[in-house]
């Protein structure tokens, strides 16, 4: 079979890219050989969000009376959470399949193999072989849970993400390694239904990518809730002989030997590269990531890679404005590359993080002249009405220019609200203009504007 445009991945990247490529009028095939929807709607950003989203509930519930209203007990059934979370993964999963047929596009399901010439070579499930033919042919094949050395994953006792989505039963203990966004996630659901949780963090502070300010009130919200938080410490040795785990820690304060029944490593991902032939075609490769322009073209005409595959920053959002920009670029558009240092990053633990730009250590570092202003969510009104004081909206201005340089969030529902300072970025809006930008009241919204108030001395409710 001969295409415009074959897509190597149905995730975030690849199947965003396919049907891009298809309202284009570009005869286009996704090969997948899971789950349409890859990681992300199967195994990642959707189901997760589902148990998080359980263990809400289950919170509100315990603390019922501080609204007035009194429950009766209430206990958390793991294989009924787990069950609604698959179950909404498959409904996203059906959801891609659906637009799929509405785009005319065909799935090929197999493991897909680069090869020289424009070609792919598809073995299905059943072994069989056939190759295909395109113009284009565009690598999304994504990444997976990176494995240490000394964590090596068994899948019973050290588990990744995905077999922390799918426990059979609630462990009472568990030591997660690693606070990036998987590892936070997951230690604040456990946590929240009633297992005992430690984080362990390499870095001297959880979410270490954030801003400093958002980092130090996560872990105060972290161990308010009761989850142990260890930073600037190692787990040198996991010995799962016993019934649970031996996890031996070593930190400045020394070592120190903690047991439990599981070990979620959620230390970084790792890129599939491997085995799908590009050793074969003689695409280049930098660090284990595959190398491309800026309209992801590799070095071999007529081979993309988009996604987690490549440098950027590794997130469903960023592979599918990847994946829309590459296509529009085949199909003789002139497509804006994509900024890289407008992207925002999102945490869904409880309370929420949110980022955008700088933090106000890169822009000291680069002797950038700046503004900042904070505003916390204990003097929001719509976020005492809620029950939602922890946190803050904290805004960094470039003093000359007044341009916005990054925004920096942890509270309830500030994944919903980060967007917003994208597009000030976007848009080159200034803080003045912030501020003039009337917000509606009461909402967890207004504390941007607050915020950018309180960089310009104008701050009314502090």
């Amino acid at each position: 079979m001969s295409y415009d445009v074959i897509v190597l991945g149905s995730g975030p990247g690849g199947y965003v890219a396919a049907i891009r490529a298809s309202q284009l009028g570009l005869k286009t095939a996704v090969v997948e050989k899971e789950s349409l929807g890859g990681i992300c709607l199967n195994w990642g950003c959707i189901p997760t969000k589902a148990l998080l989203k359980s263990a809400q509930v289950f919170e509100y519930i315990q603390h019922a009376k501080d609204y007035g209203i009194t429950v009766n007990g209430g206990s958390p059934d793991m294989k009924a959470i787990v069950q609604r979370s698959r179950d909404v993964a498959k409904g996203m999963s059906n959801g891609v399949q659906f637009l799929m047929k509405k785009n005319k596009i065909d799935v090929i399901m197999g493991t897909g193999k680069l090869m020289p010439g424009k070609k792919l070579e598809v073995t299905g499930a059943d072994g069989r072989k056939q190759v295909l033919e395109a113009k284009h042919i565009l690598i999304a094949t994504g990444a997976r849970s990176r494995v240490l050395p000394n964590l090596p994953q068994d899948g019973k006792k050290i588990i990744g993400y995905r077999e922390a989505m799918v426990l059979a039963d609630q462990p009472k203990s568990m030591v997660v390694v690693g606070s990036g966004a998987i590892g936070s996630e997951f230690a604040y659901f456990y946590n929240a239904i009633g297992t005992k949780v430690t984080l362990v963090e390499f870095m001297p502070n959880v979410v270490p990518v954030e801003d400093e300010e958002v980092s130090k009130q996560l872990e105060k919200s972290f161990k308010k809730q009761g989850i142990e938080v260890m930073t600037g410490a190692e787990v040198t040795k996991v010995d799962t002989a016993g019934k649970g785990c031996k996890v031996t820690v070593k930190s400045a304060k020394g070592e120190q030997v903690i047991e439990c029944d599981i070990v979620l490593s959620a230390v970084g991902i790792a890129p599939n590269i491997e085995g799908i032939g590009l050793e074969d075609v003689g695409i280049a490769t930098d660090k284990g990531r595959i190398t491309v322009n800026e309209y992801y073209q590799t070095n071999i005409p007529g081979y993309y890679a988009i996604g987690d595959v490549t440098p950027g920053q590794a997130l469903a959002h960023v592979a599918s404005a990847e994946g829309i920009i590459c296509v529009e670029k085949i199909a003789g558009h002139q497509p804006e590359a994509l900024d890289y240092g407008n992207i925002p990053g999102c945490t869904y633990c409880s309370p929420e993080v949110a980022s955008v730009g700088m933090t106000e250590k890169q822009a000291k570092e680069k002797g950038l002249a700046i503004k900042v202003g904070k505003f916390p969510f204990s003097a929001s009104g719509k976020a005492s009405a809620g029950g939602n004081k922890d946190g803050f909206v904290k805004l960094i201005f470039d003093a000359k220019y007044g341009e916005l340089l990054g925004a920096h969030m942890i509270g309830a529902n500030v994944t919903e609200m980060i967007a917003e300072c994208v597009s000030i970025r976007k848009l080159e809006t200034t803080g003045h203009e912030i501020i003039k930008t009337v917000h509606p009241h009461p909402t967890m919204s207004e504390a941007i504007m607050e915020a950018a108030a309180a960089a310009y001395g104008e701050v009314i409710h502090l």
